[in-house]
């Protein structure tokens, strides 16, 4: 029976609660309307795609494109290879972009807290270019980076020929609403990046550049979070939108719209349905199952398992009180322990869903007891005796 406890707890691997690339439960029925090409809404915290429509079909992304630039700068500054406060010089490439821009002049100088501001806000070209060839160093570098990023994070429905979206001059520059779902998770995890993309107005050049955020959600919709538009001949009106509320984080990507107004009622729509549906909770354990865990041959007799910190998990509304707790747990473990070793589990179900996974582990080393040290015990044992 020892061998065989020893066996399980040892298999016993944390895996986070993830679900992304679940179909949507109708299929590609989605439970509002709207009228795209594709749509999908997400849990940013667990990943899990709650309703879909042609999700992974590849379209042209238009602008929304720049949420992978602004990943690659996040994550960046988060890593301390560059400050926002780092000063970049415009080169002539980023200077020569079209479409949305702040008419950046080759050689002009901003920081990247500027360059940030502009590209996340108003969806300024020249600034995304220049902000990736910062981190880059040219902009052939920067496109191979943003593809590599890209199937490190498994999109595979995705091709970028540029940092930016535009699309006159391409045919592959192509993603989809699966994808961007997926970038845009990744990009929430930057807590830092809602500075920028839940900002309304703002200017640069000390107030000769007035930028207004080009997601209208950020002004009028309750907890929007950002996060980009995007918008071309070719790709239609675009929108990854996220928006939190209680704790429940939700992104909403919508593509190939006809319209604006459109694009943003759908991704209202669909953010809509999922705060109504949906809540988040974070399960209760039940510290009532727990035993102390018995140590052979070792300086302490026994120990508490240590606790995990349980994550919070997205469930129907109402279905919080259904979720069922399970605990594995080892009657005892041969010395020595090691700080960190498993010696069971504790399981979360909905339903037969596993929600919620953890380790139950030791929370310090103990060490095996010596010879000498067997002997004093029998010894003190007599002792007390006499």
């Amino acid at each position: 029976m020892k061998r065989l406890l020893c066996t399980i707890v040892s298999a016993i691997i944390a895996i986070p609660f993830m679900c992304f690339g679940v179909n949507a439960e109708n299929g590609s029925v989605l439970p509002v309307t709207v009228n795209a090409k594709s749509a999908i809404l997400v849990d940013v915290s667990t990943g899990k795609v709650l309703v879909a429509m042609n999700e992974h079909e590849r379209l042209f992304p238009a602008s929304v494109t720049k949420i992978m630039t602004l990943l690659l700068v996040m994550e960046a500054v988060d890593s301390g290879n560059i400050k926002l406060d780092d000063t970049v010089v415009a080169s002539g490439t980023a200077a020569a972009k079209g479409g949305s821009q702040i008419w950046l002049k080759e050689g002009e100088t901003m920081t990247v807290d500027e360059l940030l501001r502009a590209a996340a806000i108003y969806s300024a070209n020249d600034a995304c270019e220049a902000l990736g060839e910062h981190i880059a160093g040219s902009e052939e570098a920067l496109v191979r980076m943003l593809n590599e990023r890209a199937k490190e994070l498994g999109m595979n429905d995705t091709h970028f020929d540029n940092c930016t979206g535009l699309d006159d001059t391409t045919e592959t520059h192509l993603t989809s609403a699966y994808d961007i779902a997926l970038m845009s998770v990744e990009l929430l995890k930057h807590e830092l990046i809602q500075k920028y993309t839940t900002v309304w107005m703002d200017s640069l050049r000390g107030g000769a550049t007035e930028l207004v955020n080009t997601n209208k959600l950020v002004r009028f919709y309750d907890g929007a979070t950002g996060l980009k538009t995007g918008t071309t001949a070719k790709a239609g009106c675009c929108i990854s939108a996220s928006a939190e509320r209680n704790g429940t984080h939700l992104v909403a990507v919508i593509m190939g719209s006809p319209t604006s107004d459109e694009r943003f009622n759908g991704a209202k729509a669909l953010l809509n349905w999922g705060f109504a549906n949906y809540e988040t909770v974070t399960p209760q354990l039940d510290k009532s199952q727990l035993a102390p865990v018995r140590v052979i041959g070792g300086r302490v007799d026994s120990f508490m398992p240590s606790l995990p910190e349980i994550r919070p998990v997205l469930v129907k509304k109402g279905d919080a009180e259904n979720i069922k707790q399970s605990i594995e747990i080892a009657t005892d473990v041969q010395a020595p322990v090691e700080p960190g070793q498993k010696v069971g589990k504790v399981e979360f179900v909905l339903g037969n869903e596993t929600i919620g996974e953890y380790v139950l582990s030791a929370p310090d080393s103990i060490e095996r007891l010596t010879i000498f040290e067997v002997l004093r015990r029998i010894l003190c044992s007599f002792s007390a005796l006499e």
